[in-house]
């Protein structure tokens, strides 16, 4: 009997064996093998195929006359036809709508990859570059290949003699300031010839000598650069700051305050910084949900040095054109005249005479620098006594005497300032010419000004509160209060305020002489007597504050205690040492007692209420009246005058940052299209494209100017009208008023945080005194050597 297998060797195609292994080769089979019969396996196949098809057919005979029975209906209905006429318009609609849409926008795409394979070249190019047709040579900075800085445009001149005048020096002689200093600080060595103006560019293209067009009608270069070269150029208008008006650009605002650090301010704006560093590890959080992080480019990266070749330029231009002169110049030495000789022994007599004074100044200009020095610092040391004596504690946790008074913080902040006088001049001069227009008006009418605060004061702190007294002993408002503790309350209060005003009455000769004092000590500015008017009225309204602590601690007291016998009617205690309210058994004594104390206080808390009140609205209008007369000596002390009218004069002389503007480029080529166009050259291929941007400087904005007064502002509200403060009102706690280190902070910003001790005040004096000296000497020396060389002309 035969397998019902076939083995798998008879099924494949017979590959030749191998002749060491006997394993079949996957290799080409050799000519004279005998190929496998492909076309039988094929047929036998198909005939399978036709086999299976044949019996579905007959297993489904019915299924299959319903599929003809519904293509025979929809022949004879014409649906075959609407569908062969629907392909046939989409088709249409297709091959000419869609084709031609997907060839014009793979074009598109094409252009758009070509344009953005270009590589971007940047040409800075000043403003008041000479407008004119005249040839003329570019100088200026390669930053890179493919990045240039054009400082100045020479016209008139041979251009050889430029380029070896500047790689010999020629051209930076005469120099005012350091140009070791400005190269360095440009990132920069030396200058270039970077290429021609108005000339004929020739046929190839080179970015490190370019060629640019200029035409008087427009400040706008054309530059001349091929779109064979694959280059977009882009052309970036500057303005030169003018150093000698203090004008500069910035990438950042400049800074009107150093920054606060901790040991200067107080736990309000300790808050502040936990605020900020918790908003900015926020943002570093969502930064790590960014899908792409844009990474900087060399070109961004360069653009602060950039805007410290923007803020160099105008001096070395300067430079450039002062020793235009010496360039490809000479003139043979001649013989003097007589009259050239009279004028020549006058001028060297006259700098024999100016000689000789000269060097009985520099004699003599270091005793006197050095007596100005002992001076200096002999005041130096004894301002650093008095801060030492303001700043003393009795103990490391107790205030010093500055926290306390504001007349010891103003002296700090004086001292402090005269400690660096120069970078505060303005400030106190300010303040000290506000101060003497204050003092006179004060010196010249003392006794009506001492006549004016004692009226106010026996008005509002003594025959005011008195009146208010006995208006609260008395059932104000019709509020039926407790006769009897009413009473004790207001004659308690009420002999306070007589004593008050005995003490009063026995200091009122004395008022105008304190007046008097107050006037003059604003010879040392207008904050001074503001002052003392602030510790006058913290001292004169002492008694009100006074009985705001008695009025407050006897309400949270009866408070308390009212809260607690609550807690005793139901049941309850309060866990002092757990902070939580727990269960607890009284007795029957102690609830009896406990209600009878409680009725008692309840009945009574009116009473107290609204002695509280009186007495808390009157402690809370001293402490607005004080908080303004911080607010006057805060804008003394800091108020941006300075900044203020440079903004308003010159704004180019606060910058807060640059902005780029893009320039209309059709209007720019306009100039340009009037010109005749050369047929040969690089002028006459298609120009590359062009973009035309202007760098302008933007002005410190005012609110950046005030940012310290709104900072100062959010503090006070966060302060006096926070939960924590309304809590404290309501339940009797002692408000305590801002801390002076928030008010102050402010005007502490201008300071640095440690001073410079008198020793090291000592060496940086003495060490600028004798370079100073030495540059003198260097400068008189010069002077000699110039005019001896330009006694006989050439």
């Amino acid at each position: 009997m035969r397998p019902l297998y076939v083995p798998l060797h008879d099924l494949l195609p017979s590959f030749p064996r191998h002749p060491s292994t006997n394993a079949p080769s996957l290799s080409r089979p050799a000519a004279n093998h005998q190929r496998p019969f492909y076309p039988l396996l094929t047929i036998g196949s198909l005939l399978a195929v036709v086999i299976f098809v044949a019996g579905y057919i007959t297993a489904r005979y019915s299924i299959v006359s319903k599929v003809i029975e519904l293509v025979c209906f929809s022949w004879d209905n014409g649906v075959v036809g609407r569908i062969i006429k629907g392909f046939a318009i989409l088709s249409l609609f297709f091959f000419l709508f869609f084709i031609p849409i997907e060839r014009i926008a793979s074009q598109e795409v094409e252009q758009f990859l070509l344009m953005s394979s270009n590589a971007l070249m940047r040409i800075f190019w000043p403003y008041d570059a000479p407008r004119t047709e005249a040839p003329g040579l570019l100088i200026g900075w390669i930053n890179s290949d493919l990045d240039i800085f054009v400082v100045s445009v020479v016209t008139d001149v041979d251009h050889k003699n430029v380029a070896n005048a500047l790689s010999s020096g020629t051209l930076f002689r005469k120099s005012h300031h350091s140009l070791a200093r400005i190269f360095d600080l440009c990132g920069r060595t030396s200058l270039h010839a970077l290429g021609l103006i108005n000339e004929s560019p020739g046929s190839s293209f080179n970015p490190q000598q370019i060629h640019a067009r200029t035409t008087p009608s427009s400040p706008l270069p054309l530059i001349i650069c091929p779109r064979s070269s694959s280059i977009n150029v882009q052309v970036i208008m500057y303005d030169r700051p003018n150093p000698r008006q203090m004008q500069y650009l910035s990438l950042s605002p400049i800074a009107l305050a150093l920054t606060d650090t901790s040991g200067m301010i107080g736990d309000e704006t300790d808050s502040e910084l936990q605020e900020k560093k918790r908003k900015l590890a926020l943002v570093e959080k969502l930064k790590l949900h960014t899908v792409s992080r844009p990474i900087h480019t060399q070109k961004e990266l360069s653009l602060g040095r950039i805007v410290d070749q923007i803020n160099c330029s105008y001096e070395v231009k300067t430079l450039l054109q002062a020793n235009m002169i010496y360039v490809g110049r000479t003139r043979s030495r001649r013989s003097l005249s007589v009259s050239e000789r009279v004028v020549v022994q006058a001028n060297s007599l006259w700098r024999s005479i100016m000689s000789f004074m000269w060097s009985i100044v520099l004699f003599c200009y270091p005793y006197v620098t050095k007596a100005l020095i002992i001076i200096v610092l002999g005041f130096r040391m004894l301002a650093e006594a008095m801060l030492e004596c303001l700043e003393w504690r009795l103990k490391p946790e107790w205030a010093a005497l500055k926290d306390i008074s504001a007349t010891a913080q103003q002296f700090d902040i004086r001292l402090q300032q005269f400690c660096y006088w120069p970078i505060h001049l303005w400030l106190v001069a300010n303040d000290i010419i506000i101060g003497m227009a204050l003092g006179s008006y004060i010196i010249d009418n003392a006794n009506t000004v001492a006549q004016q605060i004692d009226h106010y004061l026996v008005e509002y702190s003594i025959d005011g509160l008195t009146r208010m007294i006995y208006w609260l002993m008395a059932w104000p408002a019709g509020l039926k209060l407790n006769t009897e503790l009413a009473r004790f309350l207001g004659d308690l209060f009420l002999w306070v305020i007589n004593y008050w005003a005995d003490c009063m009455t026995s200091l009122r000769p004395y008022l105008p002489g304190i007046i008097y004092l107050v006037g003059v000590s604003s010879l040392a500015g207008a904050s001074m007597p503001i002052a003392l008017f602030s510790d006058l009225l913290s001292v004169l309204t002492i008694h009100i504050y006074s009985f705001y602590i008695a009025s407050a601690r006897i309400y949270n007291w009866q408070l308390t205690i009212i809260i607690s016998l609550f807690h005793l009617f139901r049941g309850k205690k309060r866990n002092i040492l757990r902070n939580r309210i727990d269960s607890c058994d009284y007795g029957l004594d102690q609830l009896l007692v406990g209600t009878i104390i409680f009725t008692l206080l309840f009945f009574l808390l009116p009473t107290v209420v609204v002695f509280y009140l009186t007495f808390a609205s009157a402690r809370m209008t001293i402490i607005t009246l004080k908080a303004g007369l911080e607010t006057m000596l805060a804008c003394l002390n800091h108020f941006p005058l300075f900044a203020l009218m440079l903004r308003l004069k010159d704004s180019k002389r606060l910058p807060g940052g640059i902005r780029f503007e893009l320039i209309d480029t059709s209007k720019a080529m306009q100039p340009f299209a009037k010109l005749p166009k050369p047929t040969v050259g690089l002028e006459a291929q298609p120009h590359a494209e062009i973009s035309y941007i202007r760098l302008n400087s933007v002005p410190l904005p005012f609110s950046a100017m005030f940012h310290q007064y709104f900072q100062l502002g959010q503090r006070i509200r966060k302060h006096y009208v926070s939960p924590k403060v309304i809590l404290c009102l309501l339940t009797g706690q002692h408000v305590p008023p801002i801390h002076r280190k928030n008010l102050y902070s402010m005007q502490y910003s201008m300071l640095p945080t440690e001073r410079a001790s008198v020793m090291e005040l000592w060496k940086l004096l003495t060490e600028d005194n004798e370079a100073q000296v030495v540059n003198m000497r260097d400068s008189s020396s010069n002077y000699r050597t110039r005019a001896r060389s330009s006694m006989y002309p050439r």
